[in-house]
């Protein structure tokens, strides 16, 4: 759920060289790890039509070590931030909300990992996250829009650097300029394990 159990979620992206890079800044700006760096399977479900991706809405499930959740996102409102109604709720049983999924109509149609690590700061409201994922590695903001800016400032970020895509439309960028075709955003094999779509 959006930070401080809001409905609705605000963010961006800041892109690193490496995470190495990302925690001496958090750290060198009074952010220390709130949740251990944990890998993440996201599955975002839609009809055979893509009915939710015309509207602009997202369907995931997300099982982040033990922890399941099942998130709605809204269409975004696209500015200097990217703005969305987010509605999430935690699962006991992952695979169980997949056979209700499929049973309503649903397929998957993505499926992508990443490495996640929590940060915040002590009497600071929003929440910094360092994601490592198959295309890069991100900082990502996320709180009031006055907050953003002055993280960002803070770890010696412009607004022109800035980042509103989703991973998946960073993905599919990706995609377009290399010609690729995989539904899957996934570590290679040899590097960290490559697991398959939909799982």
């Amino acid at each position: 759920m959006a930070a401080g159990g809001k409905l609705r979620e605000t963010e961006i992206k800041l892109p690193l060289p490496d995470a190495g890079r990302g925690r001496r800044l958090l750290r060198d700006a009074g952010f220390r790890a709130s949740r251990r760096r944990v890998h993440e399977q996201n599955t975002v479900f839609d009809t055979r039509d893509r009915r939710l991706q015309r509207r602009g809405e997202l369907l995931r499930l997300r099982t982040a070590g033990r922890q399941s959740i099942l998130t709605f996102k809204g269409p975004a409102l696209r500015g200097r931030h990217r703005s969305r109604m987010e509605i999430e709720v935690e699962l006991s049983d992952a695979a169980t909300a997949r056979m209700i999924l499929l049973s309503l109509g649903y397929k998957p149609v993505f499926w992508y990992e990443k490495y996640r690590t929590e940060y915040r700061r002590k009497g600071w409201p929003g929440l910094v996250t360092l994601d490592e994922t198959p295309i890069g590695v991100y900082l990502e903001l996320e709180g009031a829009p006055d907050w953003i800016d002055r993280v960002a400032e803070t770890l010696g970020y412009s607004q022109e650097l800035y980042i509103t895509s989703s991973y998946g439309d960073l993905f599919r960028q990706r995609q377009r300029r290399t010609g690729g075709i995989e539904v899957r955003m996934a570590f290679k094999e040899g590097g960290r394990r490559n697991r398959g779509a939909g799982r």
